[in-house]
């Protein structure tokens, strides 16, 4: 059973070796991931959108997606995100791998947790009110080195460190909106990071992201209507960097946890 599993979109479809599609059935939904090896080790790919990006944003099941990669063995989960840059030092190509984010999102299924659902994690069966913390990372750091380090290694310039924004979409961001965010503290915005690292915390998973800057977010450095067709073409131009990135960063992940995630549920548990 692979315990490492990713999470992406176009681009990457092909990233296993000799993958093999399995359906998970999940209480919200059957899921389809593919199985298969990369690095070395045996691996789980997850299309965030499906097949052909049919599903947008807030659609997406990722309370779904995120049981049906734990119900098969995966305790860790790198994903990759298209971003718009709030910092205009952040240049569309960059590549950055968040520490933080805060979840502007507004209509989406934020728990597993409902009072009625019984979740199994790790043999553990829960039904009832759970806060996880996100502290003392919001991100797993034993995923955000290896996803660092595998860029290094690769010769590809990885920014460490940044704050991810999630908002609804589908539309983009207007100029006031990237102003307040900036304030907040904000480096890059995206549509698709929250609940996702939220509920991977919640089944215990370790979770870290790579994000592409596809473009400038609205109103930084002067820039012009966006559309979806420059997203993919910049996000298309560094595919090749993100597979190295994460083929490298996948076997540089230690085969036994060292970090907090793994404890997530420890002391979160109120009623179950």
């Amino acid at each position: 059973m692979p315990r490492i599993g990713i999470i992406g979109g176009s681009g990457l479809y092909s990233l296993l070796d000799s993958p093999r599609t399995v359906e998970v059935d999940t209480p919200f939904g059957r899921v389809e991931l593919s199985m298969g090896s990369l690095g070395g080790r045996s691996v789980a790919f997850l299309p965030r959108h499906g097949r052909g990006h049919r599903i947008p944003p807030f659609r997406v099941n990722y309370r779904g997606n995120l049981l049906a990669l734990r119900k098969v063995g995966v305790e860790r989960v790198l994903a990759t995100n298209a971003v718009g840059g709030i910092d205009p030092k952040l240049r569309p190509g960059t590549l950055l791998v968040p520490d933080d984010f805060m979840d502007f999102t507004k209509g989406r299924a934020y728990t597993y947790y409902d009072g009625e659902t019984e979740i199994e994690v790790g043999g553990r069966v829960i039904r009832g009110v759970v806060h996880v913390s996100m502290t003392p990372s919001s991100y797993c750091p034993e995923l955000r080195r290896a996803l660092v380090e595998a860029g290094r290694r690769a010769g590809v310039d990885v920014v460490d460190g940044g704050v991810y924004v999630c908002t609804e979409g589908n539309r983009f961001e207007t100029a006031a909106e990237i102003r307040a965010l900036r304030i907040l503290g904000g480096d890059v915005v995206g549509m698709t990071g929250c609940p996702e690292a939220a509920l991977a915390r919640e089944l215990a998973m370790c979770y870290a992201t790579v994000a592409v800057v596809t473009n400038y977010a609205a109103g930084v450095a002067g820039a012009a209507k966006l559309t979806h067709d420059e997203v993919k073409e910049i996000f298309s131009r560094r595919m090749d960097d993100v597979r190295s990135i994460l083929e490298g960063a996948v076997s540089l992940i230690p085969e036994e946890r060292g970090c907090a995630c793994k404890d997530a549920l420890e002391g979160a548990v109120v009623s179950g």
